[in-house]
């Protein structure tokens, strides 16, 4: 009886641990961003093809795990920084859970094994598309955003590539316009959807020292920015039929529909929002807007035949 209870007690402490691992994993790999990326390209490849192919998991999840370790990459050389941020400081690495020899090995072997999947079985293209966001997003943006408060802008780029990685994966051209519509979109999206971060937790990045805008302007003047670009993002978006990517009339008001609610939450945002307790909202109605963009865009192509 006492063997068995204690081969029990031992089979609890393993599959406690192993969770704990996979949860700080999954933390490490900022899953929730890591995951619209990999949708994105599933909407890429949905759009070249205009099948759900089983296929489609080649290049869906070499990018969910191409993002997964390049985030992981980014809490590793963001490691010194991240325990000043109340938003960072909880990460594996700066709460002590996860030794930084430890996290640079589990996003290596992300990031390669993504790579891998894209090096044997999908198209050469794609693996110097996904190689470039990482080499992107690991070498350029990251050591820029400490130098400079306007990283985000050239950083924003990466939110292009999955939808074309996605596309090339499916067989489309890569200069075809359909595709270059959807990545002009996530480009732009990517931009307030970090800065509304950036007023959110405004001091958090002057406590880290990290050249922000918000030490630039004022919480005013950062709100006027973002309203601009996510005026930017709706026109993006109302001018996706021009790229022949919207054929069905009900889809147009539909994406016709969500802007307007997306510029109205935008107004409201800019009028009467406060810099800490409103951004939040905002940030969750942005990342629902694109999600419902690329959900209308896929439904057209699968009606729009």
């Amino acid at each position: 009886m006492s063997t068995a209870i204690s081969a029990r007690k031992i089979a609890i402490h393993y599959a406690g641990s192993w969770r704990e691992w996979l949860s700080l994993i999954l933390h490490l790999g900022k899953t929730r961003i890591s995951l619209l990326a990999s949708l994105s390209t599933a909407t890429g490849y949905f759009l070249a093809t205009g099948d759900v192919a089983l296929h489609m998991l080649v290049p869906t999840t070499a990018v969910f795990l191409i993002a997964c370790g390049s985030c992981g990459l980014n809490q590793y050389q963001d490691r010194e920084i991240d325990r000043f941020m109340e938003r960072t400081k909880s990460r594996p690495i700066p709460s002590g859970k996860m030794t930084p020899e430890t996290a640079l090995s589990i996003s290596l072997g992300l990031t390669l094994a993504g790579l891998f999947i894209l090096l044997y079985e999908a198209e050469k293209l794609a693996l110097g598309l996904g190689l470039f966001a990482v080499l992107w997003y690991n070498s350029v943006y990251t050591p820029l955003k400490k130098r400079t408060a306007f990283a985000t802008l050239p950083g924003a780029l990466v939110g292009a590539i999955p939808p074309l990685l996605g596309w090339v994966s499916g067989g489309g051209d890569l200069f075809d316009r359909q595709v270059w519509g959807v990545a002009l979109f996530f480009y732009i999206w990517q931009v307030p959807h970090f800065w509304l971060l950036l007023l959110g937790f405004a001091a958090d990045y002057r406590k880290a020292g990290i050249p922000s805008l918000t030490s630039r302007f004022t919480a005013e003047q950062m709100k006027a920015f973002i309203f601009i670009w996510i005026l930017s993002t709706g026109a993006c978006c109302l001018l996706l039929p021009l790229f022949s990517l919207v054929k069905l009339q009900a889809v147009l008001l539909a994406l016709f529909t969500l802007t307007f609610w997306l510029v109205g939450s935008a107004v409201k945002f800019i009028a009467f929002g406060s810099t800490e307790g409103s951004f939040r909202p905002m940030f969750s109605k942005l990342n629902i807007y694109a999600l419902l963009v690329i959900s209308f865009l896929s439904l057209d192509r699968l009606l729009g035949k």
